[in-house]
């Protein structure tokens, strides 16, 4: 086994449990926030900086990597570990939500995808071989099979041709991988289908990856919609294994999904938000570019020990946001990655002293979320 994964305490109440993820460059505690590092970087973060908030692997980009800088010149580095100076794990997605997502630039058959550049307009054909070819040559210790993710709203045979193709892009990629040192993961796919989940399920824990994502979510669906999924489709899958949901990274959907059995999760934004000037507190987000806290001299969140709220105000970051100042995004950016690896941290903490649903109404209560679009999570 390139990697194995274990159970260490599950709660009582609910699916919520903690484990560990042994792979090749470390262990992972879990439940899990994985930062995305699309580029192989976590925009705005040093490797550095992110060892120092307590990250513990991150998530890169295939699609990306492979049009810029390109598989073989990260190869030639000696692998992504390597190339961008991390030396934790690693899990890179297959490139097939990106693709998917260009909607006017690519074509689908059940070969492969055709699809033009983002960046300069040149052809492309990404194939399940293919996508599986590039995550060996980037040496990531998780890679993930190609699938087909249908949008939202899609029709019922939409989606349960994308299961279909998924299925079989899955076989082909479990033939083409050969990389001993690099666990695949297979995802299951079928929209808010049920049937078409337990099919999908079914059909690839058939299988026997070494874990499994649960894919097609967070992509424009209500939040209520996307727990419902979570609620049937969860128990469909290996115990043993780890299970992941792709693209998500609210707080309230941690917890939820959490509370539903999901081992690891990732999500674009604490960054993407923190370049907008948000920043996630314990108290609710808060618009620090806003006039409001042109005078503030609180930290961002009073109750957070990081090293932003250690040493900076909302004053001073509001000043260099709206001055237009790297170090204000960065200091934004840091804070964000900061609060949810450390909710995580508190979460398995909850699990294993047997209080995480009362954790889990407390948090929740105090902190007030606004409802955030599950789509918001999916685009760097």
């Amino acid at each position: 086994m390139t990697i194995a994964f274990e159970v260490i305490k599950e709660c009582k109440d609910t699916r919520a449990r903690v484990g560990r993820l042994y792979t090749p460059h470390g262990v992972v505690d879990t439940p899990v926030f994985m930062p995305v590092g699309t580029q192989a970087t976590v925009k705005a973060m040093s490797p550095e900086e992110l060892e120092e908030i307590g990250a513990q692997i991150i998530l890169s980009n295939t699609y990306h990597l492979y049009l810029r800088p390109g598989a073989e010149i990260i190869k030639e580095a000696g692998g992504l570990h390597r190339f961008m100076h991390w030396n934790h794990p690693i899990l890179t997605d297959s490139g097939g939500f990106q693709v998917f997502s260009l909607a006017d630039l690519r074509q689908i058959n059940d070969e492969g995808v055709t699809f033009r550049s983002h960046i300069d307009g040149s052809s492309h054909f990404l194939s399940p071989e293919k996508a599986t070819e590039i995550q060996m040559a980037l040496g990531s210790d998780i890679a993930m099979c190609f699938d087909e993710c249908p949008p939202y709203p899609a029709s019922y045979e939409q989606v349960e041709k994308a299961v279909k193709r998924t299925s079989s892009w899955a076989e082909r990629c479990l033939e083409a991988h050969r990389r001993e040192d690099q666990a695949l993961f297979g995802i299951v796919q079928g929209g808010v289908f049920r049937d078409l989940r337990e099919r999908s399920a079914a059909e690839l824990t058939a299988l026997d990856f070494p874990g499994y994502a649960i894919g097609g979510l967070s992509v424009g669906e209500p939040k209520r919609l996307m727990y419902e999924v979570l609620d049937y489709t969860v128990p469909l899958l290996p115990a043993s294994k780890p299970r992941y949901l792709m693209g998500v990274g609210t707080p309230d959907a941690l917890l939820e999904g959490v509370k539903k059995g999901v081992d690891m999760f990732d999500c674009v934004l604490p960054t993407r938000v923190a370049r907008n000037g948000l920043a996630l507190t314990s108290s609710g987000k808060v618009v620090v570019r806003n006039a409001r806290y042109a005078r503030d001299y609180e930290p961002l969140d009073p109750e957070c020990d990081c090293y932003v709220c250690r040493n900076y105000t909302r004053a001073y970051i509001r000043h260099l946001l709206k001055a237009n100042e790297i170090l204000g995004l960065r200091l934004t950016t840091y804070h964000n990655l900061y609060f949810l690896i450390r909710l995580m941290a508190k979460i398995r903490t909850a699990v294993m002293e047997g209080y995480f649903l009362k954790f889990a109404e407390e948090f929740m209560a105090k902190y007030l979320e606004k409802e955030v679009s599950s789509g918001e999570c999916r685009n760097q």
